[in-house]
């Protein structure tokens, strides 16, 4: 078995990825950041979320694994001080993993750039930088509403209790193939009117804000920012592809959420 170890650059992440090392060697692993079967980071969510996108043209055949070295983590099951036997847990390995589900998004332009895609594991949101932003939201190619506001968020199941909790969305368990949109500050008054509440996407629908032209957008897909001049449509919808976690011990969703945002 090949396996990357992937470390934030927090001077405790640095040392407990170093030992890590040291005892994945002794115990006869290979260490390859190139072509790893298992990507292991050590950090916190953001540290998992950068080794997502490094890895996201081999999502089918890599499975991850969490270390968290500060607080608890959605996609961290393992603790700095429990090296022994998650290295134990790797020299048992029957190949058995969890997935979950990730948003594939689209861009399109006004102009001749060819469409830009993208995988996300949390959200994709859009915000216009300069002034309101102005959106039709079609929702399986069927006019939904005129969006007016500060921007769009679409979220994954392990992404409701990213920004999209902050948005007011509803928190949805993973195993539920669905996405999320959320309105961030819209404007809802007697002239303009959009439904004002997160909205539960089928797996077989999709999304797509039709934006105003000649605008410039910020484009948020999962920690990558990026400014799209002349964009003309965002489509999001579940991708076909799905993230896998190595289940050595894989931590119940809702006890995640209680650790969170409710347990001491």
């Amino acid at each position: 078995m090949k396996i990357a170890v992937v470390a934030n650059q927090e001077p405790k992440s640095q040392q407990v990825a170093k030992e890590l090392q040291d005892k994945l060697r002794v115990a006869n692993f290979e260490i390859d950041k190139v072509k790893p079967d298992v990507v292991i980071t050590v950090g916190g969510d953001g540290t998992l979320l950068g080794a997502f996108h490094a890895y996201s043209h081999e999502l089918d055949r890599i499975r991850f694994i969490g270390v968290h070295t500060g607080h608890l983590g959605f996609y961290t099951d393992w603790r700095d001080y429990e090296l022994d036997l998650l290295v134990s847990s790797l020299c048992e390995d029957t190949s058995k993993s969890v997935s979950y589900p990730l948003l594939d998004v689209t861009l399109t332009y006004n102009d001749t750039r060819q469409d830009k895609q993208f995988l996300a594991l949390n959200e994709a949101t859009v915000k216009n930088l300069n002034r309101t932003m102005v959106s039709e939201v079609f929702i399986k190619e069927e006019l939904f509403e005129k969006f007016r506001g500060d921007g769009l968020s679409v979220s994954t199941p392990t992404g409701s209790t990213a920004y999209s909790k902050s948005l007011g969305g509803a928190v949805i368990h993973p195993r539920v193939n669905a996405i999320q949109l959320n309105e961030v500050a819209s404007i809802n008054n007697r002239v303009y009117r959009s439904l004002g509440s997160p909205l539960i996407i089928a797996k077989d629908e999709w999304i797509t804000l039709n934006l105003a032209e000649d605008e410039s957008y910020q484009l948020h897909i999962d920690h990558l920012v990026m400014t799209e001049d002349n964009l003309d449509t965002v489509t999001v919808k579940l991708s076909e592809q799905r993230i896998h976690f190595a289940s050595y011990r894989h931590t119940h969703f809702w006890r995640r959420v209680n650790d969170a945002f409710i347990g001491e």
